[in-house]
């Protein structure tokens, strides 16, 4: 394979080869079509390499920093290749498994994610315990060699189509009795439903746990390390994955742009506000961008990345609903479920209340009142 010595060569000898392989979305937009172009892509992707730069070679890939990955998800969102959350899913796992699972488990599973081989789900969110992690209930019980586990999961992203999942279960009072383990999602007693959205997409689901026997070196870490797991996926949910969904916010900015007739200085100012809050972001972004490929361990401060992000994607949505008339409430246009879905941009990954509790205690010291 070929080596890069900078991004913007990746980036030029990449969009080269996608201009000759066309990997472009059929017509049916459904969840399940849009999981098998991500299988698609991710496979196409890393037969030619691409998909296997910026990961270690130690499970998989070919080395490299990891701005490489950021560059590969941008042209992908640019080109409207994959659904972008679902194909940046890859950037959360697959750093957890590389740090946290036994080297040979990681050699073997990661270019299994890489590939499009599987596709894997998170279980972190509970009914009772969303954005407060610390408050999970799902317990796992050692027993004879096993750990048996048993609780319930929701708002799991794309459950019903994962074949494992990165689960945080419960086994001792406090933050450090959180343990994390890698489960195969067709072990019995593990039974997914999914849920409907008010954008009409069974995107999530709830997973319940009934008595789940999971071996013991399905452990990520030692006992007591998901909370230290979970601090350390949450940052990583925040830095390369923002810059694939800016990259897609920036095609709806100019398509809405293509769609509207601007004609007074009103509407010129909607769409400037528009696009100073996604070039905001994408500064922020780019800032978190060179901070991991320094080498930086990211942590609270990606909170600062959460909410410019819900902040602008809310922003672009509403702006689409006043130049556009009629269009979200009389059509079926697509632009209706991305406003829906923009509406959660404020909950989902950690509510906007609670990163901004994290900025003001962790990064301004303002104390806990």
């Amino acid at each position: 394979m070929s080596t890069f010595t900078t991004a913007a060569e990746f980036r030029t000898a990449l969009r080269a080869w996608l201009d000759e392989h066309d990997l472009t979305p059929g017509p049916d937009h459904s969840l399940d079509a849009q999981v098998a172009q991500l299988a698609r892509v991710r496979r196409a992707l890393f037969d030619a390499g691409w998909m296997r730069y910026g990961w270690p070679e130690e499970a998989g890939g070919l080395g490299g920093p990891a701005v490489l990955r950021a560059v590969l998800g941008e042209e992908v969102a640019t080109r409207g290749l994959a659904e972008p959350g679902i194909y940046s899913m890859v950037e959360v796992l697959t750093p957890t498994l590389v740090s946290y699972a036994r080297p040979e488990l990681a050699a073997d599973m990661v270019p299994l994610l890489l590939s499009g081989r599987e596709q894997w789900c998170q279980g972190f969110s509970e009914p009772g315990s969303g954005s407060d992690l610390a408050s999970l209930t799902t317990r796992a019980v050692p027993r004879d060699g096993v750990w048996v586990i048993s609780g319930q999961k929701v708002w799991t992203s794309l459950a019903q189509y994962a074949a494992r999942c990165v689960l945080l279960t419960r086994t001792a009072p406090g933050h450090d009795g959180i343990t994390a383990f890698f489960v195969d999602m067709d072990t019995p007693g593990i039974t997914v439903r999914p849920l409907r959205t008010m954008h009409g997409v069974d995107e999530f689901a709830e997973v319940f746990f009934d008595e789940v026997v999971v071996p013991a070196d399905r452990m990520l870490g030692r006992p007591g390390d998901g909370w230290r797991l979970a601090m350390d996926l949450l940052p990583h949910e925040r830095s390369t994955c923002f810059w694939h969904r800016v990259a897609h916010l920036y095609t709806r900015l100019d398509r809405l742009l293509a769609e509207t007739d601007a004609t007074d200085a009103a509407d010129d100012s909607a769409l400037g506000t528009a696009y100073l809050g996604l070039h905001t972001v994408r500064c922020r972004s780019h800032a978190t961008q060179q901070r991991l490929a320094a080498g930086a361990r990211l942590g609270p401060e990606t909170s600062v990345d959460k909410v410019l992000l819900a902040t602008a994607e809310q922003q672009l949505f509403e702006t689409v609903r006043d130049l556009l008339p009629g269009v979200l409430e009389l059509t079926d246009s697509p632009w209706r479920s991305e406003y829906l879905y923009a509406k959660a941009a404020t909950l989902y990954g950690g509510t906007a209340e609670i990163q901004r509790n994290i900025i003001a205690r962790r990064l301004l010291d303002l104390g806990r009142e």
